[in-house]
């Protein structure tokens, strides 16, 4: 089973940006972030492909927010920029081991703890 830990989530006024990292314990293929406001279910905001070619990132945060990874280091990051209140969540990593869609939120089937994100107006 991998391993991954977040980090880089904190406090911010709107219009701040924050960079997120997720480091798994070995080479994994696709990833993802996730966020769960409050009261809210998860939702997906990014993915990306195992090589790093291919995102994904929702219309919600598209503008504002990008995908990436170093394989040689096996982290994924998410740059959120332009932070908005309503951006405020934990945000999860996630990875898709086995067999599945990069797109396909239901794919990924292994999770990091989060790291709290909160946007202050």
């Amino acid at each position: 089973q991998v391993q991954l830990v977040e980090s880089g989530g904190g406090s911010v006024q709107a219009g701040g940006s924050l960079r997120l990292s997720c480091t798994a314990s070995t080479y994994t293929g696709c990833m993802a972030w996730f966020r769960q406001a409050p009261g809210k279910e998860r939702e997906g905001v990014a993915t990306i492909s195992p090589s790093g070619g291919v995102t994904y990132v929702v219309n919600s945060v598209k503008d504002r927010f990008t995908i990436s990874r170093d394989n040689a280091k096996n982290t994924v990051y998410l740059q959120m920029n332009s932070l908005k209140p309503e951006d405020t969540a934990m945000y999860y990593c996630a990875a898709l081991i086995g067999t599945g869609l990069c797109r396909s939120w239901t794919s990924y089937n292994s999770w990091g703890q989060g790291t709290q994100v909160t946007v202050s107006s």
